[in-house]
């Protein structure tokens, strides 16, 4: 199968999650993706992680997870050399991705209209928290600063509880997916036309984008959100509930699943219930319905439920852990998880994530381990057309 980025490069600036996660979606499609890094100290995610070891190795569990597949080029973009380098590198690709605060690529005279310049074909995305343009446009953003400003922790938890950030970089992800997604549409374009683009992705946008009905439920009809906790604003019973050993999502939003699922339980009584006829009451008295399910729910473990409910067409799993859901037989069949070597060949395999989709019926693999920091210097100059005595000048003044 020929990868469906075979042939495109990717010239990769970015740090941290948002655009190195961008960048790892299409080296997964296939695209040569470079990965550029400050000599001496490479990516910030190289020292992030929950391995300490590792990360003062610069071979953090964060850097690890996310550039798979990629090739370590260190340039010293404050060096003019540096930056001739990087030119030259534009020049051969078809893509530049950078999550920089808006502005300093400008300053390194490294910008948009510089480097259209020198490849009018080239699919420049930046990444940012707040995009390119408005008030905003120069303020730092982290993950946390974009969940809580886009309204997300807000409806997050319940009344008690919110406001409350997702236990995982949400806004961060969404962001380096949206870039992945328009890089790959500007180069349908290109395609058809030869013509580059500018692509400003904005986090904050990302993240509102995401909240789907919670935001056009207000757009359209004025309905302030309110945090409900594990249950669906837009029907009832649909939520997390009880178990003899565990919690149960269940997801009985249309009458019929309704139905099923109060025969299954054995409380066939409650379809008829004048308090729960009608939907709109369901809604209404969810948590007396609940406590209904609940007592019902509790006559067998969760995995049974799961099993049984699905089996009748009503929505419904476990509340796994991370743990858990890596070890389900869904994923193993689907070849979701990886093992690469370790970059710096310690005897133990290094597990990552794949793509979430297959192609022709293959799952998009990282192509190789992730780089130790600056590898690829020396063959990726090489391939540009610097000599080994040229190398040799640019290592000895620090521009790589």
């Amino acid at each position: 199968m020929t990868p469906l980025l075979d042939g495109i490069r990717v010239l990769d600036l970015t740090n941290v999650l948002a655009g190195p996660f961008a960048g790892y979606q299409l080296a997964l499609q296939g695209a040569d993706v470079i990965k550029v890094e400050l000599p001496g100290s490479g990516d910030l995610a190289r020292r992030l992680g929950a391995d300490r070891a590792l990360s003062e190795e610069l071979l953090g569990a964060s850097f690890l997870a996310q550039n798979g597949g990629k090739r370590s080029l260190t340039l010293n973009l404050k060096d003019p050399e540096g930056r001739a380098a990087l030119l030259r590198a534009v020049r051969e690709a078809d893509v530049l991705l950078e999550n920089f605060r808006p502005g300093v690529l400008d300053r390194l005279g490294l910008g948009w209209d510089t480097l259209r310049a020198e490849n009018p074909g080239l699919v420049y995305c930046a990444i940012s928290g707040f995009g390119q343009t408005g008030p905003l446009r120069d303020r730092p953003a982290y993950d946390q600063i974009i969940q809580g400003l886009s309204g997300m922790m807000s409806v997050t938890g319940t009344a008690a509880t919110a406001p409350l950030r997702a236990g995982f970089p949400v806004a961060d992800t969404l962001g380096g997916m949206a870039a992945a997604y328009a890089v790959t549409a500007a180069l349908v374009r290109r395609g058809r036309t030869g013509e580059g683009a500018f692509l400003d992705v904005s986090m904050l946008e990302a993240a509102l984008t995401s909240l789907g009905w919670v935001t056009s439920n207000y757009l359209i009809t004025g309905q302030k959100p309110v945090p409900m906790g594990n249950e669906n604003f837009t029907a009832a019973p649909s939520g997390t509930f009880r178990t003899a050993d565990g919690y149960l999502n269940i997801a009985a939003n249309r009458q019929e699943q309704y139905a099923t699922l109060c025969r299954l339980t054995g409380r066939e009584d409650l379809i008829e219930d004048a308090r729960f006829a009608h939907p709109a009451d369901r809604k209404t008295r969810r948590e007396e319905l609940r406590t209904e399910l609940e007592a019902a729910l509790a006559a067998r473990p969760a995995a049974e439920w799961e099993e049984i409910l699905s089996a009748a067409g009503v929505p419904a799993a476990r509340v796994l852990s991370v743990p858990e859901v890596l070890e389900l037989e869904q994923l193993t069949a689907r070849d979701f998880v990886h093992d690469l070597p370790f970059p710096d060949g310690r005897d133990r395999p290094l597990r990552v994530l794949g793509g979430p989709l297959r192609v022709d019926g293959e799952p998009p693999a990282p192509p190789a381990r992730p780089p130790l920091l600056g590898e690829h210097t020396d063959a990726v100059l090489a391939e540009l057309g610097y000599g080994a005595a040229e190398i040799a000048a640019l290592r000895e003044r620090g521009a790589i």
